[in-house]
């Protein structure tokens, strides 16, 4: 059977064309019996409205384009769960790509969005990724996400800085003295900030610093948690920049005979759905990523809406982490010493020698 079209709707309520129009995008007024017979006869041919025509009439595609760094791991997916829960209860769709951390694949994705969507939403770790976003996103509504937030900017950013000295003084407060740092790749925004917290921490607190670089997936946690574990002054705890590196972290600690917290305790970053799971519990950072991705597509919808208008909303919003206390960062009461051997001891204030504060 042929689709119905919009002339087959306006023959049928007798009514124009126009008016159909009218009632199916709410632009311009008509009476409550138009409306009603409209709707009677959108039922009963089962009309579906054209999206491409609509768009042509209405200069808007109910669509909104979302750029990521990477579309792996959990993180991302939780982001996209909370972004795609209020575009569909806002009438939206969701165009998703991933800029593979790279500038120029950013730029592709843009411009290859532009007349396709009706805003953007742009997460970059890289300030220049961010500030390309801007220019070639035009007029185009946009909101940045975690990188190149900054004035005249509507931006959502993570307290990166205030949760990485949350995780330190957690970690020192447990009696932990020698505490690592597991840090994202250099040039990334976020690992930056996160390494910044934990250096600030450490000093306040005069203690040694011990950073391994990583790449904020759980394989390089692994590999850094592995050769922390092989130190002959291994640390007693282990902050890592976010939850994939920590859950790496301790499968190697794991796999190097040491017990977690036992030995060492670890903290993670973000609260993806995976800490809760693992065995013992992660201790982390919670930003509500869900949340915070619903929060963002609700913004950039009133970004649309609002698109015009004298005072426009520029604004730098800030989500502060929570921290949230699990199993793997228990207080530190026991030293391992071999295996099936436990000698229950407070952990003193000894520092990694051969270490120096940085």
């Amino acid at each position: 059977m042929k689709a119905a079209t919009i002339r087959d709707v306006a023959e049928r309520a007798e009514v124009s064309v126009a008016s159909v129009s009218r009632v199916l995008t709410g632009a311009g007024p008509v009476t409550e019996a138009t409306r009603k017979k409209v709707m009677e006869a959108v039922e009963a041919l089962q009309y579906v409205p054209h999206s491409g025509a609509r768009s042509l009439s209405t200069s808007k595609t109910q669509t909104i384009g979302v750029i990521l760094p990477d579309l792996y791991g959990e993180f991302f997916s939780e982001l996209i769960r909370g972004m795609d829960v209020a575009a569909r209860a806002l009438g939206y769709h969701l165009i998703v790509s991933s800029s593979h951390d790279d500038a120029e694949e950013a730029s592709a994705a843009i411009r290859s969005m532009r007349g396709r969507v009706d805003g953007l939403i742009v997460l970059s770790p890289h300030l220049d990724a961010a500030n390309l976003a801007t220019t070639l996103a035009g007029r185009l509504p946009i909101l940045l996400m975690n990188g190149g937030a900054g004035a005249g900017r509507p931006s959502i950013v993570v307290d990166n800085h205030g949760g990485a000295v949350q995780a330190v003084e957690h970690l020192i407060a447990t009696g932990r003295r020698r505490i690592a740092h597991i840090s994202g790749p250099t040039g990334n925004l976020e690992a930056e900030t996160r390494l910044a917290g934990y250096l600030e921490a450490m000093a306040r607190a005069n203690l040694p610093t011990v950073v391994v670089e990583g790449a904020f997936d759980q394989a390089s946690g692994h590999r850094a948690g592995a050769e922390l574990a092989m130190r002959p002054e291994r640390p007693d705890a282990i902050f890592a920049g976010n939850d994939m590196m920590a859950v790496g972290a301790m499968l190697a600690l794991q796999d190097a005979g040491l017990a977690v917290p036992d030995d060492v305790a670890v903290v993670g970053f973000d609260d993806v759905p995976i800490a809760g799971l693992m065995r013992p519990g992660l201790t982390t950072l919670r930003i509500n990523i869900a949340e915070t991705g619903r929060s963002a597509l609700e913004r950039l919808v009133r970004l649309i809406n609002a698109a015009g208008e004298a005072v426009a909303d520029t604004a730098c919003e800030v989500v502060r982490p929570e921290l949230v206390v699990r199993p793997s960062s228990n207080p530190a009461t026991q030293t391992r010493t071999t295996p099936g051997d436990r000698a229950r001891e407070a952990v003193g204030p000894s520092p990694l020698e051969g270490e120096n504060p940085q």
